[in-house]
């Protein structure tokens, strides 16, 4: 009897952990949530909602084969102080990952360069004590700004990428700043082609960003 009982016994801790392994691979396959904190390129300033830089990169994930929810947290105008400040209710609990797009305006306004360093690297410490993972997405000054300006600015996004870990993408208008075929009329903001050139450049660095939330999942 006492045989048949360590059998027994045995047996339900076998099916534990195997039911346990399971729930842990089950875990590191669920859908990766994704937050664009960004300003109107992200939150597609001129265009439908299904042509925004979150839509569309959702949509190149799926196709991929990702398992992906892609959150779309622009907000035309927002500065990184904005971003800021509005940080923990745009980035809910639950997000997985965040691309951080901000700065554009900030560049266009000529705000004090050490001001918008102080603020993105604000909301990378918040995100890291939160345990999201990152994709710094970077930006460039105006080239009329000035040398000096530009200079400064151009600087913050390899400095802040070399103090924290995250995924760098240097320039999100990469291929697409100064080209009127792929921007708006205002020839600041991509068009709808413009968005899918910088889907198409920086989709390694996003599925890299995946890549590292499955990893921490299964740690």
């Amino acid at each position: 009897m006492a045989a048949v009982q360590r059998l027994t016994l045995a047996a339900a801790l076998a099916a534990v952990t195997i039911i346990g392994a399971f729930g842990s691979a089950n875990a590191a396959e669920q859908p990766v949530k994704i937050v664009v904190l960004g300003d109107s390129i992200s939150a597609g300033h001129g265009l439908p909602a299904d042509a925004a830089l979150p839509a569309r990169l959702a949509a190149a994930l799926k196709a991929k084969g990702d398992a992906v929810t892609v959150v779309n947290a622009g907000v035309s105008g927002d500065t990184a102080s904005g971003g800021f400040g509005r940080l923990d209710w745009s980035v809910p609990a639950g997000t997985d990952a965040v691309i951080l797009e901000l700065g554009a305006n900030d560049a266009l306004r000529g705000i004090d360069p050490k001001l918008t360093e102080k603020a993105l690297d604000g909301i990378l410490n918040r995100l890291d004590q939160r345990h999201i993972s990152v994709l710094l997405a970077g930006m460039k000054a105006p080239r009329n700004m000035g040398p000096d300006y530009v200079r400064q600015f151009d600087a913050i996004y390899p400095a802040l990428a070399s103090t924290h870990r995250v995924v760098f993408y240097p320039f999100i208008l990469d291929g697409v700043a100064t080209d009127s075929k792929l921007n708006q009329g205002d020839g600041i903001h991509p068009n709808a082609a413009g968005v899918d050139v910088i889907v198409a450049r920086m989709l390694p660095q996003v599925e890299a960003l995946i890549a590292r939330v499955r990893a921490a999942r299964g740690s």
